[in-house]
């Protein structure tokens, strides 16, 4: 069983945890410490149960709750609360159950019994779209849209750059993206650029003997380090 902990408060994580692993000791748990956290572990991840706090600082569990809803839909979502007229608010929501703060062991192993009847086995999930967070906004992306990624020059995140010609700031750094994006057809041409395969339009000479592509929708002259070269090369067939 997978379980997700999605709380801005490190106690309040801490405890949770182990409270859940008095009763379920084999469960494979990940945590998140805010919203943008929780986002990009939901669309790399898939869980059969997620306890998520109500407010996470820089946004809404409610916002996190629905979008965990879209991704996993046969998930159990408990909404953890220090406000009891927040259970209104869970069953509105269509969630599975809530817990009040501070955390009643027997209420955490009542509603995990409940949730470990009917909890399903995890499916293999592939990555399908990218949560963004630029601005304290949260943008998901296809990833069949994104085209390349790259650092934003200032080392503190990462532009990624899609069909329609739009690019978004994110935090996330590089190696962050080549992991989440393992497996779907993009290749790290160099240490500053991801690219999305399909979208290689055509490989050029470069500078000093290297060479460069550009990708669909983009004028672009992406450099393609020289100890990445034959790499490309097998994985395009040329």
């Amino acid at each position: 069983m997978r379980i997700a902990v999605i709380d801005d408060e490190k106690y309040s994580r801490v405890e949770l945890i182990h409270q859940i692993r008095q009763r379920l000791p084999q469960a494979e748990i990940l945590e998140a410490g805010n919203g943008a956290q929780a986002m990009a572990l939901l669309e790399r991840e898939h869980f059969d149960i997620l306890f998520i706090d109500i407010h996470l600082g820089d946004m809404e569990g409610t916002t996190v709750a629905s979008l965990a809803r879209r991704l996993m839909p046969a998930a159990k979502i408990i909404f953890a609360t220090a406000y009891s007229e927040y259970a209104v608010t869970a069953f509105e929501l269509g969630v599975d159950n809530y817990i009040l703060k501070p955390f009643d062991p027997a209420r955490i192993r009542q509603v995990l019994e409940q949730c470990s009847q009917t909890a399903p086995p995890a499916p293999a999930q592939s990555q399908s779209r990218l949560a963004i967070s630029s601005n304290r906004h949260t943008i998901l992306l296809d990833v069949g849209d994104v085209t390349y990624i790259e650092t934003d020059g200032s080392g503190r995140g990462c532009l990624v750059h899609t069909l329609s010609g739009e690019r978004y700031a994110d935090n996330s750094t590089m190696s962050e993206y080549e992991s989440r994006l393992d497996g779907q057809g993009f290749y790290r041409i160099h240490k500053t650029c991801l690219v999305q395969l399909k979208y290689i339009q055509d490989i050029f000479p470069w500078n000093n003997s290297s060479f460069a592509l550009r990708v669909k929708g983009s004028a672009t002259p992406l450099p393609i380090g020289r100890d990445r070269v034959k790499e490309l090369r097998r994985r395009l067939n040329i």
